[in-house]
């Protein structure tokens, strides 16, 4: 169970600070890492024999998605974030953990940022809650909001950096799932398969996992996940997804 009180949040494999950031370890942003790190080692290890073998945290706030990444894959991950404080502390998260070499993380905005590559994987976890209430703090606004990167500014800023071929793969809120799938549509890019969270078996869903493809053309095959059982504790399915990762599993 995450402990959300604490600074940082320790994994089996590295520790991550998030007190100077916006946006904390969560246990959706840790199924998300968790379950594009599994469908990205086949993914990458195919890509790596055509010559595509990088992979793009867009807005990567602590860190943890490229370091949940690099613990199940070799290959290089970048990632880029707009916020100063959360670019230090993700940084510092990077370089203490086992795979610093391997990982780059750059500071600017994804809008107008010159990047270093073409990816053939491109990650995010971008801004909830379009329409709500803000925060009168601009840097809340820009990590809780789109107001500093709309889902049609994330799906542009995709496109410019995708590799022939190329996946992308995005947490968003179940409610917004149906309208990011329209739009990427539009854009060239096809889901392939969905994972949908629930909290437990009585809830409603309420995150959902996209993975799409800029080519493919077969069925979208749909995933579940509850996360805790009627007795509250860890799913069987939750367990074998994060026990590479979660200290006491």
């Amino acid at each position: 169970m995450l402990n959300m009180g604490n600074s940082f949040f320790q994994f089996k494999q590295f520790t991550v600070h998030h007190d100077r950031s916006t946006l904390k370890v969560s246990t959706d942003s840790c199924i998300f890492g968790a379950w594009v790190a599994e469908r990205s080692c086949k993914r990458l290890a195919a890509s790596h024999q055509q010559g595509y073998h990088r992979c793009l945290d867009i807005g990567a706030g602590t860190g943890l998605l490229m370091l949940m990444l690099a613990q199940q894959w070799g290959g290089p991950v970048d990632g880029i974030e707009i916020d100063t404080n959360a670019f230090e502390q993700a940084g510092e998260n990077i370089q203490a953990s086992p795979w610093a070499e391997r990982l780059r993380l750059l500071n600017g905005d994804i809008k107008s940022f010159a990047l270093p590559a073409a990816y053939d994987l491109i990650i995010s976890n971008p801004p909830f809650y379009e329409g709500d209430l803000t925060s009168p703090a601009l840097h809340k606004n820009l990590a809780k909001h789109d107001a500093g990167l709309t889902l049609d500014a994330l799906l542009d800023a995709a496109g410019r950096c995708a590799a022939p071929g190329a996946s992308l793969a995005v947490l968003l809120p179940f409610q917004r799932a149906a309208y990011f799938k329209e739009m990427a549509a539009a854009r060239g890019w096809q889901l392939s398969r969905q994972l949908l969270v629930q909290q437990t078996p009585s809830h409603d869903y309420f995150r959902a996992a996209l993975w799409l493809e800029k080519e493919y053309s077969g069925e979208a095959i749909t995933e579940t996940l509850v996360i805790h059982t009627a007795e509250r504790v860890y799913s069987e399915q939750m367990v074998a997804l994060m026990k590479p990762y979660y200290l006491y599993l």
